[in-house]
């Protein structure tokens, strides 16, 4: 399994690709937010959605393969990294709404073992001719874990991740 210190290095590495969107940020917590363009309909982005396989990065995978992912699009759902003789449980659905919005209890990455609260929030809507897709992730904690410190990171690597979903269903257009 990649130590926590080559995820931080991941992190960092590729944090510049992605636009930042932090919303509020505190020694206790963040809110980072996206907001993507896709060139598709709610229901193909929803299918699309629910095979991180296709879109997310190897970079931000334990295994190094996102082959190994799945998103259980159903209440009590997994989104989930399974290899030979491991896995990891990235988060679990906790609301659904068909082609609308899905919503994951999730400590990302490193903040995994922190044991921090953090609620990933994917809606989606028809906007113009593609599908307007507004990614939260709230993250709080203890004053102890200066997570103003950490919020740029974490924006970015969520904007890089989201953003393949995005790059995936064709080029991304801004909202």
């Amino acid at each position: 399994m990649v130590n926590r210190t080559l995820v931080a290095a991941a992190l960092l590495s590729s944090a510049t690709l992605a636009p930042a969107a932090v919303k509020q940020s505190s020694p206790e917590g963040f809110v980072v937010e996206h907001r993507l363009m896709l060139n598709s309909t709610p229901e193909q982005a929803w299918a699309t959605l629910a095979q991180p396989a296709r879109w997310w990065p190897k970079e931000h995978t334990w295994s190094g393969d996102p082959a190994n992912l799945s998103l259980e699009l159903k209440l009590g759902g997994c989104f989930c990294e399974r290899w030979k003789d491991g896995g990891a449980e990235h988060g679990r659905v906790v609301m659904i709404r068909r082609n609308e919005l899905v919503r994951l209890n999730a400590a990302l990455g490193p903040m995994q073992e922190m044991a921090i609260s953090g609620v990933l929030t994917i809606a989606i809507a028809a906007k113009d001719e593609g599908t307007e897709a507004i990614v939260t992730y709230r993250v709080s904690g203890t004053p102890a874990h200066a997570f103003e410190k950490m919020a740029p990171v974490v924006d970015q690597v969520v904007g890089l991740q989201f953003g393949g979903w995005a790059a995936y269903e064709g080029e991304p257009k801004k909202p």
